[in-house]
């Protein structure tokens, strides 16, 4: 299975359906790579400079599609997202799209159904079950893979600390990364009072993209 492309943007193509495909070469060889809208402009930017697309292959009897992601966290979780059922690869798309990564993993940890249900073809019982499938999955992820952080002095209360730990451990930080980031913004007075995860995250990808 390829892992990931690197080489240079050939063309970028807009589709029908908000479909973007990206046709990559490597090695004289063109890839047809169906992408993410952000990643587009991303591309877009980067000229002629070598890239490097994470991607994801899928086979199915009357064809195959490649579809590519800007992190292995981002293609990580478009798959998590087609193991949930009523889910395909064009709805997987327009979540990563139109949320962006860390805020798609805030809004399922959280179980922010308002966030997710503002993409297009997401109604709130589609967004409930994304919120509660994944949310299961990433946390029995968590367990057999032992990434559990270390317990800290941050304060917060376990089911607080570990919405914020599994979002960040699906955002592709590692334990000591995520351990560091909440004892260092746990020093902050102000946001030591909150009880909303989200304002933690936003807080610890901060201090993390220092």
């Amino acid at each position: 299975m390829l892992s990931y492309l690197k080489g240079t943007v050939a063309t970028i193509q807009k589709g029908t359906g908000n479909r973007v495909t990206l046709i990559l070469e490597v090695n004289q060889i063109g890839y047809e790579v169906q992408i993410p809208g952000r990643l587009s402009q991303e591309l877009q930017a980067a000229s002629k400079e070598p890239v490097q697309v994470f991607t994801h292959l899928q086979v199915r009897e009357d064809q195959q599609v490649l579809y590519g992601f800007s992190s292995a966290a981002e293609r990580d979780l478009f798959r998590q997202l087609l193991s949930v059922s009523g889910i395909g690869a064009q709805l997987a798309i327009a979540l990563i799209d139109t949320l962006g990564l860390p805020n798609l993993v805030q809004a399922i940890v959280t179980g922010n159904i308002r966030a997710l249900s503002k993409t297009p073809g997401v109604g709130n019982k589609t967004a409930e079950r994304i919120a509660l499938e994944l949310k299961t999955k990433l946390a029995e992820w968590r367990q057999l893979t032992g990434t559990a952080t270390p317990a800290s002095s941050t304060g917060l209360s376990p089911a607080l600390q570990e919405d914020v730990e599994m979002t960040l451990l699906a955002l592709g930080y590692d334990n000591n990364e995520v351990n560091q980031a909440l004892n260092a913004i746990s020093q902050d007075a102000l946001l030591a009072k909150s009880t909303n995860a989200e304002d933690w995250i936003r807080n610890a990808i901060a201090w993390l993209s220092q």
